[in-house]
């Protein structure tokens, strides 16, 4: 899929990094903190997915949970749309996007080291039991997620691979990064992937960035701005309720035959409906964190072996939080009211 050359005529250049790990594990504060940071130029969209494809649109076979379909009209799958994302950069510009699914996915690790096999990875890791609850939360606030009940929708991810639901609802799977980085390394020189966790991007934002721009090589020091993560009110399971997640996913089923702008701006009032009297998640109990934990803890020793690093906190009975609740841990009791 070398496509740096057609017709004798020198294309644009593919990205040099990418960022990577899985959804709601820190990608999107990462790759906000390095938007506008001189000689870094980032993909937007911010996601596009590219190298889940090849050279063909997603399969809408694989695309059949809810809102799949519709989201898959905005990946960018062909070559020559891809590379016009950094259209217009210098050469002494360093390329790069974020598509966190890269390190969950074989194929697309492949297809980017035939392509580019120097590139760099910046993989972003956060507790998977943490980023499982954080991942069903999004999708059931958003009224995608149809199964009001956290387990249950753990124990619904096998069956809904099976029926074609889209990685986005791995909630286990997503965070087994042991295995993922052990295939990474396969096609990639350990030393061209810097291994993060997301509780460091959290608690100590200026070293994280400026870890990140050494790895890079790019030089300077730079204040790090990570806004707050994207996590919704936890929506009540109400009669209400219930009913307008039926109306977002019907209407998300319908927005695929139509541009993905035109369900975003139909879907606000329905989103703004569903987050109204919207409450703080409750952190899970010892016993329903063991439950989603213990399968994933053969992975949790493979990561260990394959970075070398230690990630016992993760066998604990209890998460770290959310973000918002962890900054605002931090702070100074004054400034812990401010939102």
């Amino acid at each position: 899929m070398n496509c740096n050359q057609r017709n004798g005529e020198l294309m644009a250049r593919w990205p040099d990094f990418f960022i990577a790990g899985a959804p709601k594990a820190g990608t999107t504060a990462l790759h906000s903190a390095l938007v506008g940071v001189p000689g870094i130029a980032l993909s937007s969209p911010k996601e596009p997915k590219f190298f889940l494809c090849d050279g063909r649109p997603p399969p809408r076979a694989k695309h059949r949970g809810p809102g799949d379909a519709h989201s898959r009209q905005e990946w960018v799958w062909r070559d020559s749309d891809y590379l016009r994302l950094w259209d217009g950069q210098p050469d002494d510009m360093l390329l790069g996007e974020s598509t966190p699914f890269y390190l969950h996915d074989r194929q697309a690790q492949a297809r980017i080291a035939a392509v580019v096999p120097d590139a760099r990875f910046v993989v972003m890791l956060r507790d998977p039991v943490d980023r499982a609850y954080s991942n069903w939360m999004h999708l059931w606030s958003d009224g995608l997620e149809p199964e009001s009940d956290f387990l249950r929708a753990v124990e619904l991810e096998d069956s809904r691979r099976r029926r074609g639901w889209a990685p986005f609802w791995a909630y286990r799977d997503l965070g087994r990064y042991g295995g993922q980085l052990e295939h990474l390394y396969r096609h990639f020189d350990p030393a061209q992937v810097l291994v993060l966790r997301y509780r460091a991007l959290v608690d100590e934002p200026e070293e994280t960035v400026a870890s990140v721009l050494r790895f890079l090589g790019v030089p300077g020091r730079r204040s790090a701005i990570v806004p707050h993560d994207n996590t919704r009110p936890l929506r009540p399971d109400t009669s209400r309720t219930r009913s307008v997640a039926r109306l977002v996913r019907a209407g998300a089923a319908a927005g695929a035959y139509a541009p993905p702008q035109v369900w975003r701006k139909v879907s606000r009032p329905l989103l703004r409906e569903l987050h109204r009297n919207g409450t703080h998640r409750p952190e899970l109990t010892p016993d329903q964190r063991r439950l989603v934990l213990e399968p994933m803890l053969a992975d949790i020793e493979t990561l260990e072996k394959v970075t070398g690093q230690s990630f016992a906190d993760w066998r604990g009975d209890s998460g770290r939080g959310s973000f918002t609740a962890r900054r605002q841990a931090a702070q100074p009791t004054s400034s812990v009211t401010r939102s």
